[in-house]
């Protein structure tokens, strides 16, 4: 998705200024909007594949004008009410106003909390060989897909090096647009500085990003 949250190498930003000591919640309602985000998932409402696009899908005077978590909170508003988990009249009391649905997994209980913080696994069995092995020259392929997608806008069209095959794992193009997992084979590929930004990016720097094999070709 070519949206606002498709901000790697972009310029006009300012600098990165990373906060000495920083806490993990500057304030508690922070840590409140995590610990929903973690329930709801928990219960199988979405995953993290569709929280990623809740966030995409801010409009860009929104998505610049919050913070972090202020962006989490939107999401997960807009996903209960897109759902219908959550009524408009119970968004303005601040509190439920009938009974919860049921998502088919209980009620949520502290002896839940580590299973829901674990991350998942999104391994799956190989469909095919894979395309591509160790060295190969690829090209990420110039897309622009209206809905989700993993690979960075700076890097489509450019062409790069195989370095590592990760495995197979869930698509998450697909399971966003509501066509299943659509297990892809998934590798590490490798680019020069100067192949993505021109003549004046320092020669010494590359980059490795992690991309699907529907985003690359052979070169």
């Amino acid at each position: 998705m070519d949206g606002i949250h498709d901000m790697g190498g972009m310029d006009g930003f300012g600098r990165v200024e990373p906060e000495a000591n920083e806490p993990p919640f500057h304030e508690p309602w922070e840590g409140r909007v995590l610990a929903m985000g973690r329930a709801v998932r928990g219960l199988g409402a979405w995953n993290i594949d569709v929280d990623r696009y809740g966030i995409e899908s801010l409009p860009p005077h929104v998505y610049l004008a919050s913070s972090y978590y202020q962006r989490w909170f939107l999401r997960t508003v807009r996903l209960l009410a897109e759902r219908e988990m959550v009524k408009a009249d119970e968004m303005d009391a601040g509190h439920t106003l009938r009974p919860g649905r049921d998502m088919g997994r209980g009620a949520f209980a502290l002896a839940d909390v580590e299973r829901v913080m674990r991350r998942g696994s999104f391994g799956r069995p190989t469909p095919a060989p894979a395309q591509f092995k160790i060295g190969d020259r690829v090209r990420a392929r110039n897309i622009h897909p209206k809905s989700h997608t993993r690979l960075p806008r700076y890097v489509r069209g450019h062409v790069g090096v195989v370095e590592r095959v990760q495995g197979c794992y869930v698509f998450p193009d697909s399971v966003v647009a509501g066509k299943g997992e659509d297990p892809q084979w998934l590798y590490t590929v490798r680019f020069d500085a100067r192949e993505l930004w021109g003549a004046d990016a320092d020669p010494t720097v590359k980059v490795s990003v992690e991309a699907f094999e529907p985003y690359l070709e052979h070169v």
